[in-house]
């Protein structure tokens, strides 16, 4: 009996961009060359990309009431951990220990994309990235970027939009 064909990722691609791929949504992969001394990964994306800070979204996991959640801000700002709580319904968030996020997610620090995760996790997006045509997450690994719609990320990751992010 032969065996069935294993499903292959394009070449270089991750989970986030095979998901995009299967999704039919239209986007864009941006590679760029990772400075492992750069202070912050996103804003060295939005550096290497010529992209607004204020369109390049990190992708950050939190523990909101014991449950782990994917909140996804501008890399211009910052987390309001307590926005994130009561948009999930929640009364307290704190950031999850990373090797958890890691763990997962299926994605390393400073790579994790709210596409394609090992186990999909309630995700908030930001409200301001409807204020966009296009916005650009992590694509799966750091140096790699994906830009599409926010309305596909919205829909591709079941994402609530709230405000919660500041600064």
């Amino acid at each position: 009996m032969a065996k069935k064909p294993k499903k292959q990722q394009q070449s270089g691609g991750t989970p986030a961009t095979v998901a995009l791929a299967a999704a039919g949504v239209t986007y864009t992969v941006h590679a760029y060359e990772h400075d492992p001394a750069h202070p912050s990964y996103g804003e060295e994306a939005a550096e290497a990309m010529g992209v607004s800070p204020e369109r390049v979204f990190k992708t950050l996991v939190a523990d909101v009431d014991g449950a782990l959640t994917v909140a996804v801000v501008p890399v211009a700002g910052q987390l309001d951990l307590k926005a994130l709580a009561a948009a999930v319904g929640g009364k307290r968030a704190a950031m999850a220990d990373p090797a958890l996020a890691e763990r997962t997610t299926g994605y390393v620090r400073g790579g994790i994309s709210p596409l394609g995760q090992r186990k999909r996790l309630p995700t908030v997006l930001d409200a301001s990235a409807s204020g966009h045509d296009t916005v650009c997450v992590s694509a799966g690994r750091r140096g790699l970027e994906v830009e599409l719609s926010p309305a596909d990320l919205a829909k591709l990751t079941d994402a609530v939009l709230a405000p919660i992010g500041r600064g």
